[in-house]
């Protein structure tokens, strides 16, 4: 029987550092029923998203619930990198993040601080909360700030300029790719394959690998994620509960209706 997930120590984390390959899948429908069946897929990880799917914190808590007895690892991608959202999120028990729209090297810092206990940052502290089991894991406080995971996603033209210096910031453990909006920003609406927003891909995963920074993407279509992982990215999503639903309920009706 395949092991659920511990998050401490964070192995997710630790096999992000060691360039692993990490192959995902996407959680969008806010649903605690298509997370757990996903969750027994056997994925590296999954993204539970909040920037694009209407889930607030008790959707994300009862997902959370639903993946543990998951191999996989949750991510969450809160709506926006605010501070009292990364520390409500995280004292619910997510100890892997990813942060949408990440522009400056300021920002990185500031998404990462957000995610640490003081001295290193700001977090705010409780002393029992679900992220620490209600105070029965006894050196949460004094680890957790090592088990942290922080992924910075680069989708705009500033991202793209800046991203040399983002990926050497203390505590980005990744970056991830934004393809829709990098393309769209370039000039080129949902052409994922252009010439130019190729380019731009090519250029965040050298800027990742000379700062030893791994580089992730979404990436529904086989091919793409194929050529992805060739380029040098290392933590994939290879496809979406929505998408897969949507497709294999439209082939299914197609067989009888069309």
């Amino acid at each position: 029987m395949t092991q659920s997930y511990n998050p401490l120590p964070n192995n997710f984390r630790q096999d992000l550092i060691a360039g692993k390959p990490l192959i995902g899948c996407w959680c969008g429908m806010t649903s605690t029923i298509s997370a757990e069946i996903l969750g027994q897929a056997g994925f590296d990880w999954l993204l539970i998203d909040g920037e694009h799917a209407p889930n607030d914190i008790t959707s994300f808590v009862a997902q959370l619930m639903a993946l543990k007895d998951s191999p996989s690892a949750p991510i969450v991608r809160p709506q926006w990198a605010e501070p009292v959202i990364v520390k409500r999120l995280l004292d619910s028990g997510f100890f892997n993040l990813l942060f949408p729209f990440i522009e400056t090297v300021e920002e990185a810092q500031a998404a990462v601080a957000s995610t640490r206990y003081p001295p290193a940052g700001i977090r705010g502290v409780s002393m029992a909360q679900r992220g620490n089991k209600y105070g029965y894991v006894q050196d949460y406080h004094a680890t957790v700030n090592d088990n942290i995971t922080v992924l910075v996603q680069i989708e705009s033209q500033k991202g793209l300029d800046n991203v040399e210096s983002i990926a050497k910031v203390d505590g980005v453990d990744g970056l991830f790719i934004g393809p829709s909006d990098l393309s769209v920003a370039l000039g080129h609406f949902n052409d994922l394959m252009h010439p130019e927003v190729q380019s731009a891909m090519e250029r965040i995963v050298e800027a990742g690998r000379a700062a030893n920074t791994p580089v992730g993407i979404l990436a529904p279509v086989e091919a793409h994620a194929r050529k992805y992982l060739e380029m040098g990215m290392t933590f994939v999503s290879v496809g979406t509960d929505l998408g897969l639903f949507k497709n294999a309920t439209s082939e299914l009706r197609k067989k009888f209706k069309d």
